[in-house]
C-alpha cells in the first residue's frame, strides 16, 4: 500500500446543538430518518433501532426507481459521548463485516458541540470511499439542518 490509497473518512463538524440532542439524533428513528440520506427520502416504517450493544439497525434510503438498504450492528454506546456501528449496503455479503462507523460527541460548551466522525474497514475502493466522504458532507449538512428546526 502507498501514501496515496485511502483506507477511510474523517471528518469533524461543529454542530449548533447540546451534545445530548446530538446523540439523540443518532439513536431516534425519527431523528435518524430525517438526515440520513440527506435530501433522498428515508421512510420511518423502514427504519429499525436496537441501540445497544451487539443491536441491530437498518433503514432503506428510497429514491425514484431505487431503494437502497443500509444496516448494521452497534458495537459500542456510550450516551452522550458516541457510538461505534457496523455499515453496510445491500451489496455487501452476509458474511462480510462491513465498514466501521466511529462518532465522537464533544460537548463544546454553550449549546454546541463536536461531531467527531471516522469510517475504517479497507472495504471500499480510493473512488468510493471518496463518493462516500462526500455522502456524508451532505448528510451532516442535513443533520445540522434536523438539529436547527427540531432543537
Amino acid at each position: 500500500m502507498n501514501g496515496g490509497t485511502r483506507q477511510g473518512i474523517d471528518l469533524t463538524r461543529v454542530l449548533n446543538a447540546p451534545q445530548r440532542r446530538v446523540f439523540a439524533a443518532w439513536t431516534s428513528p425519527e431523528d435518524f430518518a430525517a438526515w440520513y440520506g440527506g435530501e433522498a427520502e428515508v421512510p420511518l416504517d423502514r427504519v429499525s433501532m436496537d441501540v445497544r450493544p451487539g443491536g441491530s439497525w437498518s433503514l432503506v434510503i428510497v429514491m425514484p426507481g431505487v431503494e437502497m438498504p443500509f444496516y448494521g450492528v452497534y458495537r459500542e454506546v456510550s450516551e452522550p459521548d458516541g457510538l461505534v456501528l457496523t455499515l453496510k449496503d445491500g451489496s455487501a455479503s452476509k458474511e462480510a463485516e462491513g465498514e466501521t462507523i466511529t462518532v465522537t460527541f464533544t460537548d463544546l460548551g454553550h449549546g454546541t458541540t463536536e461531531l467527531a466522525f471516522q469510517q475504517r474497514g479497507g472495504n471500499l475502493t480510493p473512488e468510493q470511499y471518496a463518493a462516500a466522504e462526500d455522502g456524508w458532507e451532505a448528510f451532516f449538512d442535513a443533520l445540522a439542518v434536523r438539529l436547527a428546526t427540531h432543537p
